[in-house]
């Protein structure tokens, strides 16, 4: 299939700076203007390590300046508009996607569709856990049910970047609700006759622990993919 890397890239004070520092001669014009919009430093921040990361690993592959990358979104596999997924303008099989939340940023990179998602297990509280619960598809929440109440917020959390990192993957992202596609839990949890999507490889994908992500290829290649996780430090 060729290689799957899914980098990992920290908001630290150094990699911050060095984005900032990088940011003007690698960003376009409108990542300036969407860095900037932010209120927050600290979302500043993590846009900017972001995309400064995403455009230096795509250059890396591609042989390419990073400022001279070029990207379009995909049409929508429902109404066919162009706001799906991301794509950079290249000819070879190269496809990414990129997920952040506070503090850490993922990339994956790889030669099929793919679908990545991050989250922080901080805001997946009882109350949080049991809202989002109820939205999920009748499997899925039937799987939760299952699973002593203490360990909850951890399984929703894991069925959650599961879905999300299936949705970006297909481009259709919650537009259909995320209840329309069963994902599952996954390994370690109580399963349903339920299955996963076909022609889908969902899996987990390690970082720290006050963290869950997930991976989606769309590849029919029988059980977990081989994907190299490393970290990446800007500058």
């Amino acid at each position: 299939m060729g290689e799957i890397e899914v980098w990992r890239i920290a908001v630290t004070p150094a990699n911050s700076t060095a984005a900032e520092s990088l940011a003007p001669r690698l960003l376009d014009a409108a990542e300036q203007r969407k860095a900037a919009a932010f209120r927050r430093p600290a979302d500043q921040d993590l846009y900017r390590v972001a995309h400064v990361a995403l455009r230096t690993l795509l250059a890396d592959r591609l042989h390419r300046p990073a400022a001279d990358l070029l990207f379009r979104q995909a049409a929508c596999p429902g109404c066919g508009e162009p706001h799906g997924r991301p794509e950079v303008l290249c000819d070879e099989p190269l496809e990414f996607s990129l997920s952040h939340t506070t503090g850490l940023a993922l990339i994956a990179l790889a030669p099929v569709t793919v679908g990545l998602d991050v989250e922080q297990l901080a805001a997946f509280g009882a109350a949080t856990a049991t809202d989002i619960a109820r939205q999920l598809h009748p499997a899925e929440q039937t799987e939760l049910a299952a699973v002593a109440a203490e360990l909850r917020p951890a399984a929703t959390l894991r069925c959650w970047v599961r879905k999300e990192a299936y949705l970006k993957g297909t481009g259709m992202g919650l537009g259909a609700g995320a209840g329309a596609d069963y994902v599952g839990l996954g390994p370690g949890y109580p399963p349903t006759p339920a299955g996963p999507p076909p022609g889908w490889t969902i899996q987990a994908v390690p970082v720290p622990e006050d963290y869950d992500a997930a991976i989606a290829l769309r590849t029919d290649a029988p059980g977990p993919l081989d994907v190299t996780v490393r970290a990446l430090t800007l500058g």
